[in-house]
């Protein structure tokens, strides 16, 4: 598919101006140059063109929003000081896979000043003795080359990036902040049923102790009784040994009355 017919596809019924961000990945160039993207892109902040057959990006419009800019896998050489003209807001640039050989390729980009991050991998310029050191000398003003800084430390996302879904911040930000109370309802709602959980368990708790005291008592009332049942059977018994003893005596008692009668 030809570029032309790409972006009227990609404008899905918009007009340039609603555009933010606009993707043409893998479509064809004319001659190699970049052909129906248009200055009516007024809003547009990210344009993607990777593998597109580019030699040369001399007919770029005019885009005062634009911030990041894929050209990656192209056969692009020079005619960079375009940019500079065309994008003076551009502040992440990819050249990686691309014919650029020199350092001097790269001194039109002096010119953007709020260029931070630059890509070049798979160029051969990347080959030269002493190549990050002389690109940060030419560029003062990058803080990131193919995604570290001078002291190689790797470009954080909110670095790499540009907003281009067409989502505002203060959207996001809603949206954290709805997810955050749901969170806290959540955690409210865990938190009560916590603490119905443990007051069932001591309720649980007071009627085994409740019910263990019940039980001493009718255990201690049950040793009373026996012990009273027991003291009334060992009286039973000391008064049937009586009886028994009384009964013995009573022959012998009748003897000793017989002897002294015969003695009178």
């Amino acid at each position: 598919m030809d570029m032309k017919k790409r972006i009227h596809l990609e404008l899905r019924n918009r007009t340039p101006s609603d555009v933010r961000e606009l993707v043409l990945d893998n479509c064809r160039s004319v001659e190699g140059k970049i052909e129906g993207l248009t200055a009516e892109f007024v809003n547009l902040e990210f344009l993607s063109l990777i593998n597109v057959g580019l030699i040369s990006v001399s007919n770029l419009p005019k885009l005062g929003k634009l911030k990041k800019l894929e050209l990656s896998d192209n056969r692009i050489s020079g005619g960079l000081d375009v940019l500079a003209e065309k994008l003076p807001n551009l502040t992440h640039l990819n050249l990686s896979g691309n014919k650029l050989k020199d350092i001097s390729t790269l001194e039109p980009l002096k010119k953007l000043d709020n260029l931070k991050s630059l890509d070049l991998f798979n160029c051969e310029v990347t080959n030269l003795n002493d190549y990050r050191e002389s690109v940060f000398k030419l560029l003062p003003q990058l803080t990131y080359l193919d995604g570290y800084d001078m002291e190689d430390r790797e470009a954080s996302d909110s670095d790499g990036e540009v907003d281009g879904d067409g989502v505002d911040d203060d959207e996001d930000e809603e949206g954290e902040e709805e997810e955050d109370e749901d969170g806290e309802e959540e955690d409210f709602d865990e938190e009560e049923e916590d603490e119905e959980d443990e007051e069932e368990v001591e309720g649980e708790e007071d009627d085994e102790e409740v019910s263990g005291e019940d039980e001493e008592e009718d255990f201690g009332q049950d040793g009373e009784v026996d012990e009273e049942d027991e003291d009334e059977d060992e009286d039973e018994d000391e008064a049937e040994t009586g009886k028994g003893e009384k009964r013995k005596r009573d022959p012998e008692d009748e003897d000793e009355d017989e002897d002294d009668e015969d003695d009178d």
